[in-house]
């Protein structure tokens, strides 16, 4: 792994005198060459993008942060978990930092872990699709079919022609699709209107993207949206997972680039990305935009630990 740092200070927490009682700081392992698959967390310490989307700066915090509200936590996973450490972005090259986190992806898939990604903004999503498309490409020997599942206030589908930023990775990863004859599979629930320009829609519209607003998933629509992704990720290799925080309501993730004023909370997502997860198609999971240093309460880093720890569950 070519990361930059790797620091276990954040795995600490309370011990407790009864038996069985682990915690996630308790059975947290340092990456090592010679050990079993499991979870792999990998931080992309970067708020590059974000920067350049106007957006209020600290994600590149938000790996520190989440590690250390999980630390915490009660294990209750079967399987090993590993800290792989952090690509961080301290000269402003967004670009070489989304390249090296690319590569480490790789890696990981290539030793069979299931990569959890920390971000950082979201311009992490197009490092970690870097990743997953070298992979594919070397697994299967023909065209992957990769289903992205994005849950997100905002498309992030911005001309990438003038910059790159936490605004454009789904417009990258589009143009990378379809300079490779790929498939461009993406859907992305939770979106808001207010917060999205006509061309957005209409670009979404055009690329054929899964679409569904923040104020369409409810209780009573789960069943139908699930039924919507079981049908979105069918024909597909392999899922990737992706969350970006700002897709909560503000009073559940205040700790963002751009809190929602509707948003999904988390008891309508959980159940979504659980059934996802149920596919065994999932390759890859990530957490972006959440930002440590408007987070009241630690609130946003909560939910973000309580997600990987839901995803840890199963294997």
């Amino acid at each position: 792994m070519n990361v930059d740092r790797l620091n276990l200070d954040a795995w600490s927490g309370r011990v407790d005198p009864e038996a069985d009682s682990p915690r996630w700081h308790q059975r947290i392992q340092p990456l090592g060459e010679s050990q079993q698959p499991g979870l792999a967390l990998l931080g992309f310490a970067c708020d590059e993008g974000v920067r350049r989307n106007q957006g209020r700066v600290g994600a590149a915090s938000a790996p520190a942060a989440i590690r250390k509200l999980l630390a915490n936590l009660a294990w209750h996973r079967q399987g090993p978990a590993f800290d792989a450490g952090d690509v961080c972005c301290l000269d402003g090259d967004l670009d070489a930092a989304q390249q090296r986190l690319g590569a480490n992806v790789a890696e990981l898939l290539g030793a069979g872990h299931l990569p959890v990604v920390l971000g950082g903004g979201h311009e992490v999503a197009f490092g970690s699709w870097q990743g997953i498309a070298a992979h594919l490409a070397s697994k299967l020997g023909r065209t992957p079919r990769l289903a992205i599942v994005n849950f997100d206030a905002h498309f992030d589908l911005r001309d990438p022609a003038h910059v790159h930023s936490s605004g454009t990775p789904f417009a990258q990863i589009a143009e990378a699709c379809a300079a490779r004859g790929w498939p461009f599979r993406y859907a992305c629930l939770g979106v808001s209107r207010a917060a999205n320009t006509r061309a957005l829609f209409h670009t979404a519209a055009e690329l054929g993207v899964l679409v569904r607003e923040d104020f369409e998933i409810r209780e009573s629509t789960l069943d139908a949206i699930g039924a919507e992704l079981d049908a979105f990720i069918a024909d597909c290799d392999a899922l990737y997972l992706t969350v970006d925080l700002d897709v909560l309501p503000a009073w559940e993730g205040p700790g963002v680039s751009a809190p929602a004023a509707h948003g999904v909370p988390v008891a309508l997502l959980e159940p979504l990305i659980e059934r996802l997860q149920a596919s065994g198609k999932l390759l890859l999971a990530e957490l972006a935009e959440l930002n440590p240093e408007h987070d009241q309460d630690h609130r946003t880093a909560r939910v973000a630990a309580r997600l990987i720890h839901r995803l840890s569950l199963h294997g």
